[in-house]
């Protein structure tokens, strides 16, 4: 299904990165977090995962990053990828307290064993994207959260990952701070040229920053539809106030409706 909207950046095209081929996922306490989903993710791609809560979206990306092994089916990997290739930004900012701005976003680097001089260039740039420059030197404590975020995102694009997965991460900020970030996350991606895969609970920010949008159901956790968000880049606050955002984000809150309804139905029917 696309979300029709005029000239869009298609990526339709472009090579496959990554394929989910059947996913399931089983606890040891018997709740089955996902089964058979399928899904592919292209090289340039910026896929949120969208659906409500217990349909998921963690349990994929956790697979995807290696945090986790399925209980059936298989990733296919279309390219090769080294260790540095696969960022991940957590819910939560998950700074280091003693440790300052360089050298929580320095600690990939550091695993490495890249020193921290030869690092310095890298990582100041990247400060400098997240509009921290001037704050190396300060404390988690003395930041604020929208700030201990983009720490976070600094932290991990600074291995210079292909793919960058993002687990709810603006979840816990306030309206004003998520949308500077929605924006400053859409300016390194279209810079870089990097895969992001998102997990979203918010119809409003997945239209906003995604060229697909993956809508799963829960009970048991799957895909139940994938849309092209037909929108051009790149996206500002105009795109955000307009007529056509608007449209975008009722056709996928359709959708998600239906995931919810369906998730709804299946419960009852294992209730009966």
């Amino acid at each position: 299904m696309s979300l029709a909207g005029g000239e869009t950046l298609r990526q339709g095209d472009a090579d496959p990165l990554l394929i989910l081929h059947d996913i399931g996922k089983t606890f040891s306490n018997g709740v089955t977090a996902l089964r058979d989903a399928t899904l592919t993710i292209r090289e340039g791609d910026f896929v949120s995962l969208l659906g409500p809560s217990g349909c998921g979206k963690s349990t994929a990306l956790r697979i995807i990053a290696g945090l986790s092994m399925p209980t059936s089916g298989h990733l296919e990997w279309r390219k090769a990828l080294g260790e540095d290739s696969v960022g991940f930004v957590f819910q939560e900012p998950t700074l280091m307290p003693w440790a300052n701005v360089f050298d929580n976003v320095w600690l990939p680097l550091r695993l490495r064993g890249v020193s921290r001089a030869k690092a310095a260039p890298a990582i100041n740039a990247l400060l400098e994207r997240v509009r921290l420059t001037g704050f190396e030197k300060a404390m988690p404590r003395e930041l604020s959260g929208g700030m201990k975020m983009r720490v976070s995102i600094a932290r991990g694009l600074v291995t210079k990952p292909r793919l960058l997965l993002m687990d709810e991460p603006f979840a816990a900020l306030d309206e004003i701070t998520r949308f500077r970030l929605n924006n400053d996350l859409l300016d390194l991606w279209q810079d870089e040229r990097f895969t992001v895969v998102f997990v979203t609970h918010s119809v409003f920010e997945s239209v906003f920053l995604s060229n697909r949008i993956v809508v799963m159901a829960a009970r048991p956790g799957r895909v139940f539809e994938e849309l092209a968000v037909d929108a051009a880049y790149p996206r500002d606050e105009a795109f955000r106030t307009s007529p056509e955002y608007a449209a975008l984000c009722r056709q996928a809150s359709d959708v998600l409706v239906g995931a919810i309804n369906a998730t709804s139905a299946e419960a009852r029917h294992g209730r009966h």
